[in-house]
C-alpha cells in the first residue's frame, strides 16, 4: 500500500477526497488528512509519504511551500496539486516542482482518480526497478565470487574473464599479484580456555575478522572457498606480515588463529590458478610449520613436499588397520608416520604433528558416527598432556596406546548383538540403491516390525534408516561422477532418483556443490 497525505483547508473537500476515492482499489491508503501546511509538515517529518495531495492556496503555509519541503525530505515523493484558482502563475510553479498532476476545483472525482491510476503505474514501475537494483546489489558479490572461483580453479571461460575485467575492477590490479589462502586453525586446544564461545560464535568472529581485515587493508578481491578458508588477491607492494598483524587486532579476545598459505607472484590474470594451487599446497605444510604462521610455497623444503604427498596414503592404511583390529599393522603404520617426524626441527613441531594426526583420526571416526573424545573419555583440555612429554618416543607411545584403545572399542562394537543384523541390512541396501527402498520393505524381509527395526538401526548407526540410505546414495553418486563418464541423469537413475531436480538439490545439500560442479572440481 502506498501512503497518501491529504492537505486542504476546506473541510468538505478534504472529507470528500477521503470518502469518494477508491483508495483500496488503487493500492493506496490515506495515512493522514490535515487542514494546514504546518500539520502536514509534522506528518512528513516523522513518516515517509509516497503521495502528497495538497491545495495550492492555504493560509500561513501554501501548498507550494509544503511541496518544496516534502521534496527536500523525499525527492521521489509524488505530488498532486488541487486549486480553485486557474491562474497560470500557480500552474507554472507547480510544474517547476515536478507536479504529477494539477486538478482544478470544483474537483471531478474521476479526474483525480485517473491521475492516481497513472501514479500507481509509475510507483509500481519504480518499486520494481528498485527491487531489481537491490537484487543486483545482493547478487553482485555472489556472482563475483563464482567468477573468481572459476578463475582460481582454472575452469574459467572468456565470459568470466571479461566480466571480471569490465564489472569488478580486475583491470585495475597492480601486477604482479599473488594468491593468499587464509585458513582458520582448529581451536580445540584453546576452546577449553574460552568456555563462553561456541562454534557458531567463533566461526562468525573468524569471518567478520577476515572481512574487516580486507576492508582495512583495501583488499578488493577475495572469495570464500570453504567454511574455513578464504582466498585473497594480494597486489604488488603489500607486506604480507600486515595480514597476520591486522588479523590479530580484529580477532580480539576470541581464541582464533589463522595460518596463511602464500602462492607465487604472477603477472597476468590467467596465471592466478597456478598461484592459488601453490597457496593451497603451502597450507598442507602447517603440520611441519605450526599454526598461526605465514607459509610461502617457495620456501617449503623439497623433503617436506615428499613427506606430505605420502602422508594421506599412510593415514588411510592406519585407519584401515585400526578398523579391522590389526594391532601389529597399527604399530607398523604409526612407526612409518612418525618416521616423518625425524625431519622436524623441534619438540613443538612433533606435538603439532601429533595434533594433526588426532584431528585426522577424529574426522575419520565422525564418518562412522563416532566421537574420538567420547570414546576415549577425554575432554579438550586433556590434550595438554602432549606439552608435558619431553621426547618423541613418549608422544608416540601415548598416541599408539590410544589408537589401540579405539581399535579395541570398534572391534567390540562389531560383535554387539545387533551389529551383524545392521551390517546385513547395510550390505543389502548397497546392492539395491537403484530401487525404492523403504524401512517397511526391509523390516518384512527380516521379520521385524518397522518401528523396532528402525530403533535398532538408529542405535547402531546413530542415524535414521532413511537418512543413511540418502547418505549411501550421495556417496555412490559422488563416486560415479568422478570415476565414470555417465551423464548426471543416468547416475541419478542408477541410485534410485527418478526426478533429476530433486537429485541435484539433495546432492548439493550433501556435497556443497551441484553434480556438475563436483565433477568439474575433482
Amino acid at each position: 500500500m502506498y501512503k497518501v497525505l491529504l492537505v486542504d483547508d476546506e473541510i468538505l473537500d478534504l472529507k470528500g477526497m477521503q470518502t469518494f476515492i477508491p483508495w483500496q482499489e488503487l493500492g493506496m491508503e490515506v495515512f493522514a488528512a490535515v487542514t494546514n501546511g504546518f500539520a502536514a509538515s509534522e506528518v512528513i517529518e516523522r513518516e515517509k509519504i509516497d503521495i502528497l495531495i495538497t491545495d495550492v492556496r492555504m493560509p500561513n503555509m501554501s501548498g507550494l511551500e509544503l511541496a518544496r519541503k516534502a521534496l527536500d525530505l523525499y525527492p521521489t515523493i509524488k505530488i498532486i496539486f488541487v486549486s480553485g484558482y486557474q491562474d497560470f502563475h500557480y500552474v507554472k510553479q507547480a510544474l517547476s516542482l515536478n507536479a504529477c498532476s494539477y486538478v482544478v476545483k470544483p474537483m471531478d472525482d474521476n479526474e483525480l482518480i485517473e491521475s492516481l491510476r497513472k501514479l500507481q503505474v509509475d510507483l509500481n514501475e519504480e518499486r520494481k526497478q528498485l527491487e531489481t537494483e537491490q537484487l543486483y546489489k545482493r547478487m553482485f558479490p555472489i556472482v563475483k565470487t563464482e567468477y573468481l572461483l572459476q578463475l582460481l580453479e582454472g575452469t574459467w571461460d572468456k565470459e568470466s574473464i571479461d566480466s571480471l575485467l569490465d564489472n569488478y575492477q580486475f583491470n585495475q590490479l597492480k601486477w604482479p599479484v599473488r594468491v593468499v589462502v587464509v585458513e582458520r586453525d582448529d581451536w580445540m586446544r584453546k576452546r577449553n580456555v574460552e568456555e563462553n564461545f561456541d562454534e557458531t560464535e567463533l566461526s562468525n568472529a573468524f569471518w567478520n575478522g577476515l572481512f574487516s581485515l580486507c576492508k582495512d587493508l583495501d583488499i578488493l578481491h577475495y572469495c570464500r572457498v570453504t567454511d574455513k578458508r578464504m582466498a585473497l588477491l594480494i597486489e604488488n607492494g603489500m607486506e604480507l606480515d600486515k595480514l597476520r598483524d591486522k588479523f590479530n587486532e580484529v580477532s580480539g579476545p576470541t581464541p582464533i588463529s589463522v595460518t596463511t598459505g602464500v602462492g607465487g607472484a604472477v603477472s597476468q590474470i590467467t596465471e592466478l590458478k597456478d598461484s592459488y594451487r601453490k597457496a593451497q599446497t603451502a597450507l598442507d605444510y602447517k603440520v611441519f610449520y605450526g599454526k598461526g604462521k605465514i607459509i610461502h610455497h617457495d620456501a617449503v623444503q623439497s623433503t617436506q613436499m615428499k613427506d606430505v604427498q605420502s602422508l594421506d596414503i599412510q593415514l588411510d592404511a592406519l585407519f584401515e588397520a585400526m578398523t579391522n583390529y590389526e594391532l601389529v599393522k597399527v604399530h607398523d603404520e604409526l612407526e612409518m608416520l612418525y618416521s616423518l617426524a625425524n625431519n622436524m626441527r623441534s619438540k613443538f613441531t612433533i606435538q603439532n604433528f601429533t595434533m594433526f594426526l588426532l584431528m585426522k583420526l577424529d574426522a575419520y571416526l565422525q564418518k562412522m558416527n563416532e566421537d574420538l573424545f567420547r570414546m576415549l573419555n577425554l575432554d579438550l583440555g586433556s590434550l595438554d598432556i602432549l606439552l608435558r612429554y619431553e621426547t618423541m618416543d613418549e608422544i608416540h607411545s601415548w598416541l599408539r596406546y590410544r589408537v589401540y584403545e579405539l581399535s579395541e572399542m570398534l572391534q567390540t562394537k562389531k560383535h554387539k548383538k545387533n551389529w551383524k543384523l545392521v551390517q546385513d541390512i547395510v550390505d543389502d541396501v548397497k546392492l539395491r540403491l537403484h530401487e525404492n527402498i523403504t524401512l517397511k520393505d526391509v523390516a518384512e524381509k527380516y521379520s521385524f516390525s518397522p518401528n523396532y527395526l528402525g530403533q535398532i538401526f538408529k542405535e547402531e548407526m546413530k542415524t535414521n534408516f532413511s537418512d543413511y540410505v540418502s547418505m549411501l546414495r550421495m556417496e555412490k553418486a559422488g563416486e560415479l561422477l568422478v570415476n565414470t563418464n555417465l551423464k548426471v541423469y543416468e547416475i541419478a537413475n542408477l541410485i534410485g532418483y527418478r526426478y533429476l531436480p530433486y537429485f541435484s538439490r539433495q546432492f548439493k545439500d550433501y556435497h556443497g556443490k551441484t553434480p556438475l560442479e563436483y565433477r568439474r572440481k575433482l
